[in-house]
């Protein structure tokens, strides 16, 4: 088992964990709020209880768990820990014109068959390419930080974006970016489209791949999404990237950039 989980990167204490678990009615039903919220994102828990023909209620209460959020500017979003320190935005008309410029990351749930799980990402915004992924069967920030050592592995960014949720507004998170003088921004309140570009990759990768799978458990997930992930970085063409991967547009642009940096150099 220690060598299954090594192999898989998978923390042993995380795999003996159990699994938060709903009745097969209420994970039948998150199923279906997933995939309402994928094609009205601004339906908030009336309409989607209305539209499903399930007590409001309920719906909000399925959707706290699934960190759901209708997207429309509001008085409350995201909620920060006590004492957490809260960055103003500074992407709004910021023109994205090279890797690395700017990262963002967020949370998204993830069915499985008798339960569910978190998924977060890194992306860098102007390849779309995906440095960073950790699934996590709670809440916690840990598998949040966890992503973010691994995409400071392969470089850092200029600016880094999250919303307001106590994963990222967490000293722990926030430590991480200011050791390294990464400037952090922060989506404003209710402000969802605020971090775009993740909020496509949800849903590109719910559409594309979660919800064509029935995943059993937490390794049929992590197997399914590696590949998955392998396929959007390095074979998945963007019509935005003028159909070239992220992967390509990624690695094709540091390059040049650290070419243009040398030319510079040498002529001073």
């Amino acid at each position: 088992m220690r060598r299954q989980c090594e192999l898989l990167n998978l923390d042993r204490s995380t795999y003996y964990y159990p699994l938060r678990t709903e009745t097969r009615a209420n994970l039948d039903l998150m199923r279906a709020i997933d995939l309402l919220y994928l094609k009205r994102p601004y339906f908030g828990s009336r309409r989607i209880g209305v539209e499903l023909g399930v007590n409001r209620k309920r719906v909000q209460r399925l959707m706290r768990v699934m960190g759901l959020e209708a997207i429309y500017p509001k008085p409350c979003t995201s909620h920060p820990g006590a004492g957490h320190k809260i960055y103003p935005y500074l992407l709004r008309k910021t023109a994205i014109t090279h890797p690395d410029h700017v990262w963002s990351t967020d949370i998204t749930y993830i069915p499985l068959e008798r339960g569910y799980l978190y998924l977060t990402a890194v992306i860098d915004w102007f390849s779309r390419y995906v440095l960073a992924w950790r699934l996590s069967n709670s809440l916690e920030g840990t598998f949040c930080c966890e992503a973010l050592d691994a995409a400071l592995t392969i470089s850092q960014p200029e600016i880094f974006n999250t919303d307001q949720g106590t994963q990222f507004t967490s000293r722990a998170f926030t430590s991480r970016l200011l050791d390294r003088d990464i400037q952090i921004s922060m989506d404003g309140r209710g402000r969802a489209l605020d971090n775009a570009f993740v909020e496509r990759l949800w849903r590109t990768v719910k559409y594309e791949e979660v919800h064509l799978q029935e995943y059993e458990d937490e390794v049929g997930a992590r197997l399914s999404l590696s590949r998955y992930w392998r396929f959007y970085n390095q074979a998945r063409k963007h019509s935005s990237l003028k159909y070239r991967t992220p992967a390509e547009v990624y690695f094709a642009s540091r390059r040049a950039s650290s070419l243009t940096r040398r030319r510079l150099r040498k002529m001073v």
